[in-house]
């Protein structure tokens, strides 16, 4: 009986038909003899963070003995909530090409910008112009001409033309103020130099310039800071039978790559669990009869693997820890106001 209460309290059930215990059960009182409130001591002894990889743009780690709302809670935090700098407001002087201002605008506030929001303050509502603490200006200036020197049998545009394709690298950072002299002559830039803007044919011609300011997610898109942050549970796999011969062989192919390891003993093949965190929960073993029985799917309830991909502009561990100290504030900023509403 202890066993199946302790299966429930920290395991959810992949079934063939159903997912079971997914509610959760971290708050006292749920189960008899069971202390499940919250400890400061004993939450600092289970929990850890365990960094799987990380690269200039991604990161995976694995966080360890927390509530499934608190781990959401980062994740929503790193979406909409870790603040960056994206284009605002486009003043367009010139466009002559077949993409409308407002869909050149759409298109230059989705480019990701590399400057580090951390330098820069919020622009209020109010403020008419743009200083050097709280925005970044850019030109864009770029005007398509027929090639002189093209073969005459040429067809390929990029051999026709001049600058017939508009990418992030013409935007030319125009310092405001003293950010020549804080920054540096080249701080600031899209991350990337071949987003393509638009296309142009000789004649034609775009001439603007864009303000960019800090900003956060949840105002738009196009303040995310990352590209996807995604957590699954840690899946945990058990053969509860022996599974030989061609079983073994068909029970390899029911799960991702990895997961499953076939190997030889005496001329025997047995199969084993190798990997099961490379599984995807497909539960596909479950369409075969002789083999639905021979294995238990669950996932553990506290055990979290991260995904965090930064589209560039810082980062992905910075981005992890900027969104701890936003959640950080947020928990101050709660206790703040219960010991307001107490002295009242």
């Amino acid at each position: 009986m202890e066993q199946a209460m302790e299966k429930i309290r920290t395991r959810v059930s992949l079934e063939e038909h159903d997912v079971k215990d997914v509610h959760s059960t971290d708050f006292p009182g749920t189960y008899q003899g069971y202390d499940d409130s919250w400890n400061q001591k004993k939450f600092e002894k289970n929990f850890k963070i365990d960094v799987k990889r990380l690269t200039d743009s991604e990161m995976e780690f694995d966080m360890i003995g927390i509530d499934t709302a608190i781990a959401n809670a980062f994740r929503r935090i790193l979406l909409s909530e870790v603040p960056t700098v994206a284009v605002e407001k486009v003043f367009i002087y010139n466009n002559t090409s077949i993409i409308q201002d407002e869909v050149l605008a759409h298109r230059l506030g989705l480019i990701p910008i590399c400057a580090d929001p951390r330098l820069f303050e919020y622009r209020t509502e109010d403020q008419e112009e743009p200083t050097e603490m709280d925005t970044i200006e850019f030109q864009l200036k770029v005007r398509c001409m027929k090639n002189t020197h093209a073969p005459k049998d040429a067809t390929d545009p990029d051999e026709l033309f001049k600058d017939h394709k508009v990418l992030t690298k013409h935007m030319k950072w125009i310092p405001i103020g003293n950010q020549a002299d804080l920054y540096g002559k080249n701080a600031f830039r899209p991350v990337h130099d071949d987003i393509l803007i638009a296309k142009l044919r000789p004649g034609q011609e775009i001439d603007c310039r864009v303000h960019c300011v800090k900003g956060i997610g949840k105002d738009h898109a196009k303040f995310s800071p990352v590209a996807t942050a995604s957590y699954r549970l840690l899946p945990e796999i058990k053969l509860v039978k022996t599974v030989e011969g061609d079983l073994a062989e068909l029970l390899q192919t029911c799960f991702s790559s990895g997961v499953i390891e076939v190997e030889e003993s005496n001329g025997v093949k047995r199969a084993r669990v190798a990997d099961a965190r490379r599984d995807m929960c497909s539960r596909n073993v479950f369409r075969h009869e002789e083999l639905k029985d021979c294995i238990t799917l669950t996932r553990v309830r506290d055990h979290f693997i991260f995904s965090v991909e930064s589209t560039g502009v810082l980062p992905p561990d910075v981005l992890v820890t900027e969104a701890i100290k936003v959640l950080m504030s947020k928990c101050r900023a709660f206790v703040t106001e219960m010991h307001e509403q107490r002295s009242k």
